[in-house]
This record gives structure tokens, sequence and C-alpha cells, in this order.
């Protein structure tokens, strides 16, 4: 069992989270095509300079033109499509170097939310956290890396909102964007899944807690795993 499950919170302890049953949600078919066409970036299946037609990657794919370019603006944001005027995008792909600086600014950013989370959080907001945690530890007995993926995202966005500072919150979402790709293909290498989810367990433990110092030092320390889980895994493909 968690050690967060049996965590006390004190006087504005809540009820015990009711568990939710089945997958967490339906992955959409935009959010499924981003996915694939980053993966396929990162693993070098589509080069870097390719020009990214909408026709060719809608028919590359099987889906129509309105998703694809849905999907290439979120990739821009991301840094790994350029956007052209008037012209088709083309793929791009950061230099290692930024981004480990990128990762650099992630890690302290999020740091920051985790460590105001120990200290500003609701009684809700500690509920609704060891509900998504638990939720986090279905799919992770399940192997569910679709669904884990999706709900690590809503686990981070919590944490940024959780932190009660809008601009900071601003800040992150925005880099967390830029990364997002690269943060998703960590859970492509092997028993990435349990080590994230425990890595997580230690960043609720310290929240619950009203540990700032330490939810910020287990959320950096988070970060930096996954910065490293990436470069394996892209010098793996």
């Amino acid at each position: 069992m968690s050690s967060v499950v049996s965590q006390s919170l004190g006087p504005e302890r809540p009820a015990r989270p009711r568990r939710r049953r089945g997958p967490v949600r339906s992955v959409t078919r935009t959010e499924e095509l981003r996915l694939q066409i980053a993966d396929d970036i990162v693993r070098g299946r589509i080069a870097p300079g390719t020009a990214l037609e909408e026709m060719d990657v809608a028919k590359r794919y099987g889906v129509s033109r309105t998703p694809v370019r849905e999907v290439i603006r979120d990739l821009a944001a991301s840094g790994l499509v350029e956007t052209r005027p008037h012209r088709s995008a083309l793929v791009a792909k950061p230099t290692l170097e930024r981004l480990r600086g990128m990762f650099e600014v992630m890690a302290e950013l999020e740091a920051l939310c985790a460590g105001l989370c120990a200290v500003n959080m609701t009684a809700t907001e500690r509920g609704q956290l060891q509900a998504i945690h638990a939720d986090l530890a279905d799919l992770t007995r399940r192997g569910d890396e679709t669904n884990y993926t999706f709900l690590n995202d809503r686990f981070h966005t919590f944490l940024y909102s959780g932190a009660h500072n809008d601009y900071l919150c601003e800040l992150t979402l925005a880099t967390r964007a830029r990364l997002q790709p690269f943060r998703r293909a960590q859970f492509r290498t092997l028993g990435r899944l349990a080590l994230s989810y425990a890595e997580h367990d230690k960043v609720v433990t310290a929240i619950l807690r009203g540990d700032k110092a330490e939810a910020a030092a287990a959320m950096r320390s988070h970060i930096v795993t996954v910065e490293h889980a990436y470069e394996r895994y892209a010098e793996s493909v």
C-alpha cells in the first residue's frame, strides 16, 4: 500500500477519496495522433527538415486534415516543428544542450510548485491529489502506458494549480508544453511507469506532510530523472 494513503493530514483530514474504476478517460484521436507524430519525430522515423504537408500527413496516419493542423500547432510549441508563413511546417529537433537547459528550468519551476502545494493546498485539494495518485497506482499495476501518460499530465497540472500562484502556473504550463513530447518519450523505457509512480509518491507524501523543502526536493529529483530517462531513450532509437 502506498505510504501516502496512510499519511495523517491533521485536523483538516478529508474523507478517504473514492477510487474510480476502469480507464481514467478515453484518449481522443487528436491526442493519439499528436503522440504518434511526436514519437515518430523523436525516434527519427520522420527526419529533421522534412516538410509536413497536411494532406500527406493526413494520408499517412489515416485522418482528416483538421486534427493534423491542430497537432502541427501543438508540436510547434514544443520545438519539434517549425512553422513558416504560407509554407509547410518543417520537422525540427532541439539540440541536446537546448533540451538540458529546458529541463533544468522545468525542474526548478515544478519544484517551486510542489513546495508551495505543501503549504497552500486545501484539505479538499489534498484529497483530490490522493485520488489522482491512487488512479496512477491502478494504471501502473495494469501497465496502461497510454492512460498513465495522460493522467500523469493531470497530476502535474494539478500541482501547478495547487500552488495557488497563477503566474507560476502560467510559466510552468508554457515550459511543459515545449518539453511534452520529450517527457512522454521517457515511458518507452523499460520499467519507467513504476519508477515514475514511486517518484510521485515521494512528492505526494511530502505535500501531505506539509514539508515544503522535501516536496520541492522530491519534485526536482523527479524531473531530473525524467530528463535522464529521455536521454537514455534517445540514445536507444
